[in-house]
């Protein structure tokens, strides 16, 4: 057995940049960072310990800090996550800010999210705007057991069905807006290979193929499951949004335009019916 160490010498001893080493103390305390620093003299008891350096060694190895510690923060809210979801990105708020706006003053509207994941899009939309009604979509089980815990934890008015695209779906349900974050990364994209992303899973981040596929089964869909003036709207890969435009404008939508993220990458795109 180790010797017992103090709370100070834990957070040296992980080899870590600062502020990651005490997120994983915290969490595995469940105390803040005021508690830790009114305490850093204590020893930890070995339970701690050991529980402790079994994540700093998971992160030496590169594993994301959202799964270690099980959370991650979007849209001022913190969100449940696993290794069963994509890790929530900024890149994202994109998106809900856009569902938003187009929601202001349509009390009653509809909403759809296909592919939830965690739940943060659906979620975060039902949050800002609670006199519409939000539907969310997910093959996965564990996924949507996920996002229904973070519905429940934050208060939020969310619908779930499983399966895959609009097939989850009550027959002949309409929306008046659609919005998903599908797989859109290539198969054989090196990124797949570096990083968070060797973490994640591979079906939310490809279609196995040129990363296209869900993105067009998306747009050709929302067709017939949009109310006339509805609207769809997709994030995508950084260089793939002239071609999801080319997609919505020969699904006969309108007003098809592309928005960018805080970094000036067309992130989002989306049109009308």
């Amino acid at each position: 057995m180790s010797p017992a160490m103090r709370i100070r010498d834990l957070l040296d001893a992980a080899g870590l940049p600062r502020l990651e080493a005490r997120m994983l103390l915290e969490h595995v305390l469940g105390q803040p960072r005021a508690w830790l620093l009114a305490h850093d003299t204590d020893l930890a008891p070995p339970h701690v310990q050991a529980a402790y350096m079994a994540l700093v060694q998971r992160r030496r190895a590169g594993e994301p800090m959202a799964y270690l510690v099980g959370e991650r923060e979007f849209m001022g809210h913190r969100f449940r996550v696993t290794s069963a979801v994509l890790i929530p990105r900024p890149d994202t708020e994109l998106l809900v800010e856009t569902a938003v706006a187009l929601l202001q003053g349509r009390p009653g509207a509809r909403v759809l999210d296909l592919g939830t994941g965690s739940g943060i899009i659906a979620v975060s939309i039902a949050l800002a705007c609670p006199h519409v009604h939000v539907t969310a979509t997910d093959r996965s089980a564990d996924a949507l057991a996920l996002a229904r815990d973070n519905a429940r934890i934050l208060g939020a008015n969310v619908h779930f069905y499983q399966g895959d695209w609009y097939e989850a779906l009550p027959a002949g349900e309409r929306y008046d807006v659609i919005v998903s974050n599908p797989p859109y990364i290539a198969s054989g994209d090196v990124h797949l290979t570096e990083g968070d992303l060797r973490f994640e899973p591979r079906g939310a981040l490809t279609d196995g193929g040129n990363g296209l596929a869900d993105l067009a089964s998306i747009v050709v869909g929302a067709v017939c499951r949009l109310d006339p003036g509805g609207q769809l709207w997709l994030e995508h890969g950084w260089d793939q949004a002239e071609i999801v435009r080319d997609m919505l404008a020969q699904a006969d939508f309108d007003d098809v335009l592309s928005h960018t993220d805080l970094a000036g990458i067309e992130r989002i795109s989306g049109g009308k019916l």
